[in-house]
C-alpha cells in the first residue's frame, strides 16, 4: 500500500457545550448544535464532543473546566440572557477563577442600542463579563457574547447564535478541511460490511462509515469516506466503488 507524502495538516479540535434546563427537558428543540458541526466541518474545525448540562453553576464549572483543557475550542450556547436563571457568565468566571462585573464595553453597546430609560437592570445583567474577556459582536439584539482563553461563550437563540459565530470564526484559527465522498449501495450494509472492514484496514488514515437507508422500498445504504487527504480520498472511494461494482455484478 502506497503511503501518501502529502504533509500532514494540523488539526484543530473543539466541543460544543449546550447549557440550558429547557435543552434537557425537550421543551426547547436545541438547533445549534448541528450549525455549529457543519459550519466546523466546512472551516476545517473538527467537532469531537457535545454535552448538553442544565442551569447548575457546578454542572458548568466542571463540564467547562474538562472540555477546555482537552480541545482547541468550546463553543458554549446558551445562558446569557436577562433572566435570573441565565448563570452561565457567572459560571465561566468561576471556571477560569477570575471575577465578573459589568462590562464598559458592554454597556456602551447596549446603551446605544436602548432608548432612554430602556436598558434596565435586567438587560444590564448582559453586561457582566468575565475579567480578560473579549467580547463577541451581536449584530441581531446587540448583546454581546464573550470569549475566555479557548472558551466562545453565545446566546442559545438560533439567530443570534449564528450572528456571535460569524465573529468568532472569522478570528480563531483553523485546520485542514474534512473532505468527503458518498458511495450509493443499492444493497443492505450487511451483504457488504466484510468487504468494507477490509478496505477500511487498507486504508487506516480514511474514515469509512456504512449508513442504512430504504430506497424504493428496499435496503440501500450510503457509505461515507472522509479525509483530509484528497489523494488518499479518491484511492480509497475508487476501491469501494470497485468493490460494490462487483458485489452487483455477482448477484444480477
Amino acid at each position: 500500500m502506497a503511503e501518501s507524502t502529502t504533509e500532514a495538516a494540523p488539526v484543530v479540535t473543539a466541543a460544543i457545550l449546550v447549557i440550558g434546563d429547557e435543552i434537557l427537558s425537550g421543551r426547547t428543540k436545541d438547533k445549534n448544535i448541528g450549525y455549529i458541526a457543519e459550519y466546523c466541518t466546512n472551516i476545517g474545525v473538527d467537532i469531537r464532543e457535545v454535552r448538553i448540562v442544565p442551569d447548575i453553576e457546578e454542572e458548568i464549572v466542571a463540564a467547562v473546566n474538562a472540555l477546555r483543557v482537552r480541545y482547541d475550542h468550546v463553543f458554549s450556547t446558551g445562558g446569557i440572557g436577562p433572566t435570573h436563571d441565565d448563570i452561565t457568565a457567572d459560571s465561566m468566571a468561576k471556571a477560569f477563577g477570575v471575577t465578573i462585573d459589568y462590562d464598559p464595553r458592554a454597556v456602551a453597546i447596549l446603551s446605544a442600542h436602548y432608548e432612554p430609560g430602556q436598558l434596565n437592570e435586567a438587560r444590564m445583567r448582559m453586561t457582566r463579563i468575565p475579567a480578560g474577556a473579549d467580547l463577541i459582536l451581536n449584530s441581531v439584539s446587540k448583546a454581546p457574547g464573550f470569549t475566555i482563553g479557548n472558551v466562545h461563550v453565545m446566546a442559545g437563540v438560533p439567530s443570534i447564535m449564528q450572528a456571535m459565530f460569524d465573529e468568532v470564526a472569522a478570528k480563531i484559527p483553523t485546520g485542514a478541511k474534512m473532505l468527503s465522498r458518498t458511495v450509493p449501495v443499492g444493497m443492505g450494509e450487511g451483504r457488504i460490511a466484510k468487504k468494507l472492514g477490509e478496505i477500511q484496514l487498507d486504508y487506516p488514515d480514511v474514515s469509512i462509515g456504512s449508513y442504512p437507508k430504504m430506497l424504493d422500498g428496499s435496503f440501500a445504504t450510503d457509505i461515507v469516506l472522509r479525509s483530509r487527504d484528497a489523494e488518499r480520498l479518491d484511492q480509497a472511494a475508487r476501491d469501494v466503488e470497485a468493490m460494490v461494482a462487483a458485489m452487483m455484478q455477482a448477484t444480477s
